[in-house]
């Protein structure tokens, strides 16, 4: 069942505007979740599980776009884009069970956490001018483990409250030294596969809306190409901040809801 035309309205031009953002500052999707959840009175499985399912076709329009830019043509690109893939799917196969088991109210709580305090760091150490700390190399042992691990906990972060893998992995790639450019890039190859995997597990399950993926969809594919085109034209400086803020915004959009 779709919502009625005011509120389908309202979620069509948010999904325009999120698929500027996934390929942008990636966090886009979040606003997706966030919008199905107190816009729409399907549960929370449903949410994340109709959220994931349009992620798979904005992840794949997001990783040609960026394959024609050059991002994912390069050695390193492609290498840092599998390290942080495979590892995500076992991840969001695993949240995606974890999700079926949460509250609505928990959920809620989660969602709102974790963008504001992942918005929130952004934004202070763009303010305070801070450089990142790490630094590690796709082709080194540790660099190996540690986007490993990450691409893991992206998934198991993703399938389990409903959000892209571009909403985590590209604020943390960010943290860990990647280009704002390489880190887009990488996560929308990740997002590919964390949101099929975890789209699949939800349909399993009933939890996906068909009509709502349908809807919310076809304009948040308009909104990849121009975040793409957008990325390329704005100083990563300003990205980064732009990346902060939206999950500010995201995240005072749930506690308001």
């Amino acid at each position: 069942m779709l919502p009625d035309p005011t509120t389908l309205a309202v979620l069509v031009v948010i999904a325009f505007l999120s698929g500027i953002g996934i390929t942008a500052v990636g966090p886009g999707g979040i606003f997706i979740t966030v919008a199905l959840f107190a816009l729409t009175d399907v549960s929370s499985s449903v949410v994340a599980g109709t959220a994931m399912t349009t992620f798979v076709f904005t992840g794949v329009l997001g990783s040609l776009t960026y394959l024609q830019s050059g991002e994912l043509r390069s050695t390193s690109g492609r290498r840092l884009a599998a390290l942080v893939t495979l590892p995500s799917v076992v991840g969001a196969i695993a949240g995606a069970f974890a999700n079926t088991v949460l509250s609505d109210g928990l959920f809620g709580i989660m969602l709102t956490g974790f963008t504001m305090l992942v918005g929130t760091s952004i934004v202070y150490r763009e303010q305070r001018g801070l450089d990142s700390k790490w630094s590690f190399r796709t082709d080194s042992t540790l660099g190996i483990l540690v986007f490993g691990v990450l691409g893991f906990c992206i998934g198991f972060l993703g399938g389990l409250l409903g959000v892209g893998g571009p909403v985590i992995a590209v604020p943390v790639l960010v943290v860990l030294g990647v280009s704002m450019l390489d880190a887009l890039a990488a996560a929308q190859v990740q997002s590919v596969f964390l949101s099929a995997f975890a789209a699949s597990t939800y349909l399993m399950e009933g939890a996906v809306s068909i009509p709502l993926a349908v809807a919310i969809g076809v304009p948040e594919l308009a909104g990849v190409v121009v975040g793409w085109r957008v990325a390329h034209f704005i100083d990563p400086s300003r990205l980064k901040l732009a990346l902060g803020g939206s999950l500010v915004a995201a995240g005072f959009a749930l506690i308001f809801s």
